[in-house]
């Protein structure tokens, strides 16, 4: 990466303190202000340079600006941009063709954000077990995990067990009944006659990246099998390559009706998400009962095809499986040293430290000094989810940093 020349007279301390009249507080950032980036490395407005071991929550994980994508936006930014769907474009049957193939499904439903595909995934399964399952109208039910993440709308917060994420924000959306993630038992107890789906994260991301008991995948696909309500997983974070799998479902051969896509789908350039589904699920939806103006737009079809491009050669899901073993080993050897606890799955990773060394907090700006970027969860927990173009000797690095810290 060319640095670009330092300019005096925008600090990183200055570009801060600009924005805290006029922007909302809803975030607690890093204090670093980032400028330019390429592949793992991102550089802030006076030149230091930092790896990126968070890559965007798996929004990068293909790194920043990577040529094959780069090349895709720049090429559709000649050609077309919008039309909204009110028209056909030449891009978006190639793109829900493409990704419907690598996931095993049938049909593509085209949105933006992350959020918008978990809404659009609950609508569906709702509609689904009004028309096709015989739910009386106005009775369905989700069935949904403790600790789960799905995004901020009003209707997730609504299932959500986070307090700073749900507090003096209701009146709550009904419909949902959450039980303990990882509990086969307590989740067929909750199934019945009203339940139209079952919506899973396959590894919990915000909750500290965990991983649920071998068995407990498969054990949902034939619980919702028996009961005839779909089996939804939510693969936003966890999907498109992050743990050495296209999906995380794969690691047990699990297919589910409905999988929810965002984040790497975008490729770090444009917001992209999806919902891909079986076609007697994704069939209830007709013209005019759901859509968005934006929603498989033509840049956004372009970089998502060239996002599935590069998964379909396997090459970023064997280096993730590859680089999770020196991930795993790494941790493994500062377990007592700082670490107490920590839990991985190909390049991603959720490491509790000790709190007697700091808050996960104070420890992401130490590490923040050192060169490298992570971010805290839940107390005294980090998260690391470096990009897939990640090297061995990137990787070690940033290990030998949080060693560093910890020491």
């Amino acid at each position: 990466m060319t640095t670009a020349p330092t300019d005096t007279r925008r600090s990183s301390a200055s570009l801060i303190e600009a924005e805290a009249p006029v922007l909302a507080h809803n975030y607690h950032p890093l204090p670093v202000v980032i400028s330019r980036a390429e592949g793992v490395w991102v550089e802030d407005v006076e030149g230091r340079r930092y790896l990126d071991m968070l890559a965007g929550y798996s929004a990068l994980n293909f790194g920043h600006r990577h040529p094959a994508l780069i090349e895709a936006a720049h090429r559709q930014l000649d050609a077309l941009t919008l039309t909204s769907r009110a028209f056909h474009h030449d891009r978006l049957g190639q793109f829900a063709g493409a990704l419907a193939e690598l996931t095993g499904l049938d049909m593509v439903l085209p949105m933006n954000t992350g959020a918008e595909a978990v809404e659009s995934g609950i609508k569906l399964a709702r509609k689904w077990a009004y028309e096709v399952k015989g739910v009386p109208a106005d009775q369905a039910t989700i069935v949904v995990a403790g600790g789960n993440f799905h995004g901020r709308t009003t209707t997730i917060i609504s299932f959500s067990d986070d307090e700073e994420a749900r507090a003096n924000f209701g009146p709550y959306t009904p419909g949902f009944r959450t039980v303990p993630y990882n509990d086969l038992a307590a989740l067929e107890a909750a199934i019945d006659d009203t339940t139209a789906a079952v919506l899973i994260e396959p590894i919990q991301g915000e909750a500290g990246v965990i991983i649920p008991d071998d068995g407990y995948l498969a054990g949902v696909r034939a619980a919702t099998s028996r009961a005839n309500c779909l089996f939804i997983a939510d693969e936003i974070q966890s999907g498109l390559g992050r743990t050495g799998t296209t999906l995380a479902v794969e690691h047990e051969r699990v297919v589910p009706d409905v999988i929810l896509l965002g984040k790497a789908l975008g490729g770090g350039i444009v917001p992209v998400s999806a919902v891909v589904a079986r076609r007697e699920v994704m069939s209830v939806l007709g013209p005019g009962q759901h859509g968005s103006t934006f929603g498989g737009n033509p840049l956004a079809a372009a970089v998502g095809t060239a996002v599935v491009d590069l998964l379909t050669t396997g090459e970023f899901q064997s280096h993730a499986a590859d680089l999770g073993k020196v991930l795993h080993s790494g941790l493994t050897d500062l377990l007592g040293k700082g670490v107490t606890a920590f839990r991985s799955r190909g390049l991603w990773a959720g490491i509790d430290i000790d709190p007697a060394l700091g808050t996960g907090r104070t420890i992401s700006e130490r590490l923040m000094s050192e060169g490298v970027l992570v971010k805290d969860t839940h107390g005294s927990t980090i998260r690391l989810a470096p990009p897939l173009t990640i090297t061995e000797h990137e990787l070690t690095t940033a290990l030998a940093a949080l060693g560093r810290v910890l020491a």
